[in-house]
C-alpha cells in the first residue's frame, strides 16, 4: 500500500486521501492536464479554491479521467473577501457550476481576513460566523460532505468552536520544515481537527537548504520528498503542487519513515523568515 491509497477520517465520519494535490497558482488553462496527469499517478485528492481562478480547469481535468465521483475527493474554499452569508451561499454555487459538479467534498474559508488585512488586527469575528452558518446550511442541503477553514489562528479557531454549530473538520495551514506553528497543530489535536499542510516544500525555497539537502541524502530521497514525508510524520496532510509530470510521482514517492531523532531535528531548524522570490505572497508575507 502507498500513501496515495491511505486515507484520515475526518471528525464527521469522511474519509480522506492522506495526500492531496495541490493547484495553487496552477493557471485554469493548464490545470486540466496537471489534474488528470496527478490522477493516473494515483492521485484522488485534488484542492483548489475560488481565488485561485482555476476551478473550471480542475472540473474539466477531473471528468477527463474517467474516474467516478465517489473516487474523487475535491475541496475548494470560498474567498477571503467574502464576508457575508448571501455572498458566500452565492459563491458555492458558483465553484458547484465551475467544476461541474453535485458536491462537493470539503469547503473552507480560505483566509479570516480578507487577504489584504491578512492575520491584522480585525478577526472578523462575526462576519467569519456568518460565512460559516452558510457553510453549514451548504452542509445541510448536501452541497457540501465536510466544512472546515483556512489559515484560522487560535483565536480565530476558537471563535467558531464556540460560536458554530458544526465543528471545523480541517485547518488548512502553512507547515513546512522550518515553519511549523506547533501551538495551532496541538489545538487542532485536541478538537479532533485535522490540520492539511499547504506548502511543504516551502514553494521550492527549501531546495536550497544544506542541512535539510544532507538529511535527505541520509535517506535517499529528493528534497522535496523528505519535506513532505516530515508533514505526515506531524500527523498532517500534505498538499504538494506541480505541473511536471516527474515531480507530480516524486511527491507521492514517500513511504519511508524519518527517525524520531532525525525528527526532532528538523522540528527545531530555525524557523524561515526569508522566502525569497515567494515573499510577495500574502501567505508568506502577511501583505
Amino acid at each position: 500500500m502507498t500513501i496515495l491509497n491511505e486515507q484520515y477520517t475526518l471528525n464527521n465520519g469522511v474519509k480522506i486521501p492522506k495526500l492531496g494535490f495541490g493547484t495553487w497558482l496552477i493557471d485554469n488553462d493548464e490545470v486540466a492536464t496537471a489534474v488528470q496527469q496527478a490522477a493516473q499517478i494515483g492521485y484522488r485528492h485534488f484542492d483548489t479554491a475560488q481565488a485561485y481562478g482555476n476551478e473550471q480547469g480542475v472540473g474539466a481535468g477531473l471528468k477527463a479521467t474517467g474516474l467516478s465521483r465517489d473516487e474523487l475527493f475535491v475541496t475548494t474554499k470560498v474567498q477571503a473577501e467574502f464576508k457575508d452569508d448571501v455572498t458566500v451561499k452565492k459563491s458555492i454555487d458558483e465553484s458547484l457550476q465551475k467544476l461541474d459538479l453535485d458536491y462537493v467534498d470539503l469547503v473552507l474559508i480560505h483566509a479570516p481576513e480578507p487577504w489584504a488585512e491578512f492575520h491584522g488586527e480585525n478577526h472578523y469575528f462575526e462576519e467569519n460566523l456568518a460565512v460559516w452558518r452558510a457553510m453549514e446550511d451548504a452542509l445541510k442541503e448536501g452541497k457540501i460532505r465536510a466544512i472546515g477553514v483556512s489559515n484560522f489562528l487560535q483565536t480565530d479557531l476558537a471563535n467558531i468552536l464556540e460560536n458554530g454549530s458544526v465543528k471545523p473538520a480541517v485547518n488548512q495551514l502553512l507547515t513546512h520544515i522550518g515553519n511549523t506553528s506547533f501551538d495551532l497543530l496541538e489545538q487542532a489535536k485536541q478538537h479532533d481537527i485535522l490540520v492539511e499542510a499547504y506548502s511543504p516544500v516551502a514553494h521550492g525555497e527549501i531546495l536550497q537548504n544544506e542541512q535539510i539537502q544532507r538529511m535527505a541524502h541520509k535517506y535517499q530521497v529528493s528534497v522535496p520528498q523528505l519535506a513532505i514525508r516530515y508533514c505526515l510524520e506531524l500527523g498532517t496532510l500534505p498538499l504538494p503542487k506541480s505541473v511536471n509530470s516527474a515531480h507530480i510521482a516524486n511527491n507521492a514517492a514517500v513511504d519511508f519513515k524519518i527517525s524520531a531523532a532525525d525528527m526532532m531535528i528538523l522540528k527545531e531548524l530555525p524557523q524561515v523568515i526569508d522566502y525569497g522570490h515567494s515573499s510577495d505572497f500574502p501567505v508568506f508575507s502577511g501583505k
